[in-house]
């Protein structure tokens, strides 16, 4: 859990008068509104209140439910035969519990995912080439798709919404932002090396919400990007095309398919070719092994496995990119 001290200096009225205060306090983690409120302080970023606990949180409205799109609630969490959790939680990255099962969804269900009701378009959260695709990887699935970066490279909000969770995750993720979005999904953006944005600040899509990093269980600087629908993981490549850096279609149709893993059509080239970040990756092809792929891009195998945190008996997946230098 972080610590942060902030001073700022205030003016009250007081019978007439202006008395200057400086507050002077330390935020030792964010909080709930059940805590007593000591005070309240009008920034430039929005209202703060300030408990008598010492820690603070944005908020826009007081009574707000989590609700960011009315009428997927009513289908999906108010509808007895699907029945999903979905609740506003700053300190849990998963509202539900893992309870919420896509099986229950036997009807397809639409959704927008922009529109002329919806307030802003996609924005890609980071300007590196795609290093790992949602699936299976490492005995288990790989929930979410990594963008290359550099530390301290700016991380972006993918469309606009209201930021739901903003502290270490412990779970693996490292620095954690969770923002749930007006056309009902949530966005995870993990491994930051700095949060920017507080749990209840409103942020458009592109606005900067953090820095890129390694936190967390991470093997070199990366951003981790995860879509989900009520807690569960979408392969965000189905819904969004990245090398033109928009959605594939307005119109989603959710269905139990949506949750499988998506196949990802594999480079021709069998030459690695350099990132953003100065990085250079290899797409894994059929047949390929790590001594070949060692042997074609005149490094070594050892060296490879070092620079992705793999052993040299792992088994390459088909389409995934390898960090050669």
């Amino acid at each position: 859990m972080y610590l942060y001290a902030l001073r700022k200096q205030i003016l009250l009225r007081n019978t007439g008068m202006y008395k200057l205060i400086t507050l002077f306090f330390i935020v030792l983690s964010f909080s709930s509104f059940s805590q007593k409120v000591l005070d309240t302080l009008d920034i430039k970023e929005g209202t703060m209140v300030v408990y008598v606990n010492r820690t603070w949180e944005f908020i826009q409205d007081v009574n707000f439910d989590g609700v960011m799109n009315r009428r997927l609630h009513e289908e999906v969490v108010l509808n007895k035969d699907i029945g999903f959790i979905q609740t506003w939680d700053h300190d849990q990255c998963y509202t539900s519990g893992y309870s919420n099962d896509q099986n229950k969804l036997t009807d397809t269900i639409w959704m927008c995912l922009e529109g002329a009701d919806l307030p802003d378009k996609f924005v890609k959260p980071a300007d590196g080439i795609i290093t790992s695709h949602y699936g299976w990887r490492h005995g288990r699935n790989h929930n979410g798709t990594d963008i290359d970066l550099n530390t301290g490279d700016a991380v972006r909000a993918a469309w606009g919404g209201k930021v739901r969770y903003s502290q270490y995750n412990d779970g693996g993720f490292g620095n954690l932002v969770v923002i749930r979005h007006y056309n009902g999904l949530e966005t995870f953006y993990a491994h930051l090396s700095k949060l920017l944005v507080v749990p209840n600040q409103l942020v458009e899509a592109g606005e900067t919400i953090g820095l890129g990093g390694n936190t967390g269980h991470s093997y070199g600087s990366h951003l981790h990007f995860e879509v989900r629908f009520y807690d569960i993981p979408i392969d965000s490549e189905k819904i969004i095309d990245y090398e033109t850096q928009t959605v594939i279609d307005e119109n989603l149709l959710v269905t139990k398919s949506l949750f499988r893993p998506g196949s990802h059509s594999s480079s021709s080239n069998t030459v690695a070719s350099k990132s953003s970040s100065g990085g250079t990756y290899y797409r894994v092809r059929s047949g390929d092994t790590l001594g070949a792929i060692a042997g074609r891009n005149r490094t070594t195998v050892s060296k490879i496995c070092q620079l992705n945190g793999i052993r040299p008996t792992t088994v390459l997946q088909i389409g995934k990119n390898l960090r050669v230098r």
